[in-house]
């Protein structure tokens, strides 16, 4: 497996490769140290039985990009070997001449380049909308495909390559090219509508578009994470084969009594209901409407949880800090997967109105939806369609409630929808939550989809074989 991240908290891909190797397989992922800087990596071998390789990504590229686009950079280098060479007779005082040299042959560069950065700056467009291009490009070509190639390097020799997000498939078809077999991608997302890339021109989109219908091409089958993905990919790209393999967790059952975590660590009193959000801090997940739903008439006795990590902790914290809602938001640090479940079992309800942002955020099914109905507690989520499917439509009844994420009101309204209820309606839906959990939404259904697609492409291989000999 390929993964362009340190795969510490990748619970998809550690399920995976956990699973696969319970059912016979070796498995191995080529991941990358958390310092993208990194110059060493390492390697070892998770309690699955799991190899995990981490191989540095190349840097060298890094200083060259700025030696070019930035050359006046360059001249600091200069001078300090200029001092250098100065303090090492004579041999040192022969090679200032060079460094003169090359330090005028420069010179009409840098002067070119920095009036254009100059000119750029002053106008506001050094930078195309989402992010400087042609960096990306540049981050592509040496950092992502060049990673990728030192991977395959790196990798065992397998029957298999299992590249996960656009990121990581290069790696897979690296490793292919080198030694043979199967490639299978693994698309956590629309990737080309998430994030930073929704942002970038249209063209560019296509260009990067292209690379990942080429790539795809090579790959005997794709997985996905629900069905609103796999119509969108399958549109897209039309692969030979698609599963969808949803983010569920393990079957769990909740201690009686539950555990009291939440109300704990944020000092809530007992009587009070817990609204839940756990998972990355970043823009589009919808915390402030979240929190400012808190003010709405209704939920003045409810406390919100903010737990977990991301860039926006510091304005959470910041908002939590306003007199205006009495001490009843709290920023918590995320805890570690092994002991997610208990955290969420002892909230009321689990909220994610993540913002219809682009395309991948109304199509997606976040892993907290299924990490909170394994932990039997309701859902109020955003109301897109297969996160309404599955809430709203589950065949013994709703699992929480839906909302139109941009309206904090209406956030209020679907969070008093659950929590208001009588207590013997609250638990009847917990336990409707957790029944759907065990019966549906659970890595023990989910994982054996992956098993039954490498079972179906090992006999095809072998097939394969058999009629070539």
């Amino acid at each position: 497996m390929f993964v362009f991240n340190d795969c510490t908290m990748d619970t998809r891909v550690l399920r995976e490769a956990a699973t696969l190797q319970q059912a016979g397989h070796t498995v191995t992922i080529m991941a990358r140290p958390r310092d993208l800087l990194a110059t060493e990596g390492n390697r070892e071998t998770l309690d699955s039985g799991v190899d995990l390789i981490r191989v540095p990504v190349p840097q060298k590229w890094r200083l060259r990009l700025s030696m070019a686009r930035y050359p006046w950079r360059s001249w600091w280098r200069i001078r300090l070997r200029v001092i250098r060479d100065l303090r090492r007779p004579p041999m040192g005082w022969i090679e200032i001449p060079a460094v003169g040299l090359l330090a005028l042959l420069l010179l009409p560069w840098v002067i070119l380049a920095g009036g254009i950065y100059l000119v750029l700056r002053a106008l506001g467009r050094g930078k195309a909308r989402g992010g400087d291009v042609l960096n990306l490009f540049i981050r592509w070509k040496f950092s992502i495909i060049g990673w990728g190639k030192d991977a395959a390097r790196a990798a065992p020799e397998a029957d298999f390559y299992h590249g996960h997000d656009l990121t990581g498939l290069p790696g897979a078809i690296e490793a292919q090219k080198r030694s043979g077999g199967i490639v299978v991608y693994d698309s956590h997302e629309v990737f080309l509508e998430s994030g930073l890339y929704a942002a970038l021109p249209g063209w560019v989109r296509r260009v990067l578009g292209r690379w990942e219908r080429g790539w795809m091409r090579r790959a005997a089958a794709l997985v996905t994470v629900n069905r609103g993905l796999e119509a969108e990919l399958t549109r897209r790209y039309g692969p030979e084969r698609v599963v969808v393999v949803y983010n569920c967790p393990p079957r769990w059952t909740p201690p009686d009594p539950r555990p009291d975590h939440l109300r704990r660590v944020a000092g809530i009193p007992s009587a009070s209901p817990v609204v839940l959000y756990h998972g990355g801090f970043t823009p589009d997940r919808g915390l402030l409407p979240l929190a400012r739903a808190m003010l709405e008439p209704g939920l003045e006795g409810a406390h919100l949880v903010l737990l977990g990590f991301g860039p926006m902790r510091e304005r959470l914290e910041e908002e939590a800090a306003d007199p205006a809602y009495g001490g009843r938001v709290h920023v918590v640090p995320g805890v570690k997967p092994d002991v997610l479940n208990e955290w969420v079992s002892s909230a009321d309800v689990g909220a994610m109105p993540n913002q219809p942002a682009n395309l991948n955020e109304r199509l997606s099914t976040p892993n907290k939806l299924f990490e909170s109905l394994a932990a039997g507690i309701p859902v109020v989520l955003s109301d897109f369609p297969e996160r309404h499917r599955i809430v709203m439509d589950d065949p013994d009844g709703p699992l929480g409630a839906v909302c139109d994420p941009t309206k904090p009101e209406q956030i209020a309204l679907a969070l008093r929808s659950v929590i208001e209820r009588p207590p013997e309606e609250r638990e009847a839906l917990r336990r409707r939550c957790l029944e759907a959990a065990h019966e549906r939404w659970n890595w023990e259904t989910e994982g054996a989809k992956l098993v039954g697609l490498y079972e179906d492409l090992v006999g095809a291989a072998a097939r394969e074989d058999g009629e070539g000999s």
